[in-house]
């Protein structure tokens, strides 16, 4: 199915989850921040968010530095 990935069209498999889609960028165990349609999601929601077709996702990962 069709999505919105920070701004760029992404195919997902039917069925996904917040975190199977942060599983599948690499982010697993890092600190991100997930918005669903202009909803944040929060992390314990992650595993029982489902992704629908057509759904705007923005995910922003938290860099270290000083």
């Amino acid at each position: 199915m069709e999505i919105q990935l920070n701004g760029t069209g992404r195919t997902v498999p039917e069925g996904s989850t917040v975190a199977a889609l942060i599983e599948s960028l690499g982010y697993t165990g890092k600190r991100v921040a997930v918005e669903r349609n202009g909803e944040i999601v929060p992390r314990s929601a992650h595993a029982d968010t489902r992704i629908a077709p057509g759904d705007t996702i923005e995910i922003v990962v938290a860099v270290g530095g000083g």
